[in-house]
């Protein structure tokens, strides 16, 4: 069951799809239309078929030639197309942690997100392919609350959905308003215990709780009690417990909202969500921001950047 754009093509043929890939790329210029339209076309299973048939038959590293054909965004979103499913997120937390800088909406994102599941897997894989441990590489990078809200969720132990226990509901609501909005400064620590480990249906009564208890939204409260990358990070997880798809549509809003494009965001979501839940993406934004994804796309980007990304997204919803 997916709510991607993106699915398996049939009749899929990876040599065929290889074979016009190396004619695209082959000699003076690049037929940019049909890289896009076969990359965009085909899932990220068939995609690393390619690959494999690609170096078969021409003794070719496919990513390596459209790093050489192409430039750009186009180029970086092509890239992150053929990049394999399972080592996306551990790849994009790798590239956000390392150098100088920390990219905290990156960390911010992917960990507020994911589920446990895909949290363990990108531990795993991060640890495969890198050879170094994601949480202490994330722990010497950041520092305070924020760092022990990261490292929270990078346990991955969030209470499976199961029976809601009301008296336990009105119990961690009456502690929040009381670590908040009733208190001179603020306990973070209660907001990041329960916020990072309480199931998600049990959370969303708590919100609902919450409010009839202080007539506030949570999200108000963070705003008002935290700061800096925590509150971005505690508002994120309370977005994504509320709604995934509504958390990933308010992300690409203003990746594209006002002046300048977010182009690494646009380019992550997108490739990230495109098999998983970018229909529910889409409908989420055009609910709650009166916005088509399609035509913000087409008026934020140009050229075969907005050719593949249009494709990717997959239909208007106006």
């Amino acid at each position: 069951y997916t709510r991607g754009t993106v699915t398996a093509f049939s009749p899929f043929d990876a040599r065929a799809d290889a074979e016009a890939l190396r004619k695209a790329m082959k000699g003076l210029g690049t037929d940019e239309e049909t890289v896009l339209k076969i990359l965009t076309g085909r899932n990220n299973a068939q995609r690393q078929e390619i690959a494999s048939a690609f170096k078969t038959l021409f003794g070719r590293d496919l990513v390596d030639d459209l790093k050489s054909e192409l430039t750009g965004k186009f180029e970086t979103l092509m890239v992150s197309l053929m990049r394999p499913t399972y080592i996306f997120d551990a790849h994009a937390l790798k590239h956000a942690i390392k150098g100088a800088g920390t990219n905290e909406k990156v960390l911010t994102e992917i960990l507020a997100s994911r589920t446990p599941e895909e949290m363990q897997n990108i531990k795993q894989v991060y640890l495969q392919e890198y050879e170094a441990n994601l949480e202490d590489k994330i722990t010497g990078e950041t520092s305070g609350y924020f760092q022990r809200m990261l490292v929270v969720l990078l346990q991955a132990n969030r209470d499976p959905d199961g029976r809601v226990d009301d008296a336990l509901v009105e119990q961690d609501a009456q502690v929040l308003f009381r670590a908040g909005e009733l208190k001179w400064g603020t306990d973070e620590e209660k907001f990041i215990t329960i916020l990072g480990t309480r199931s998600v249906s049990h959370l969303r009564r708590v919100f609902d709780k919450y409010m009839t208890i202080s007539g506030f939204q949570i999200e108000e409260t963070i705003d008002r009690e935290t700061s800096g990358d925590l509150e971005k990070l505690l508002l994120a997880v309370v977005k994504c417990i509320r709604s995934v798809p509504a958390y990933f549509a308010e992300t690409l809003y203003y990746s594209m909202k006002g002046a300048g494009t977010d182009d690494d965001t646009l380019i992550r979501v997108m490739v990230s969500r495109s098999e998983i839940d970018l229909l529910d993406i889409r409908k989420e934004l055009r609910k709650n921001f009166a916005k088509s994804l399609h035509q913000m796309i087409q008026k934020d980007t140009s050229g075969d950047y907005r050719k593949a990304l249009l494709l990717l997204c997959g239909g208007d919803d106006e």
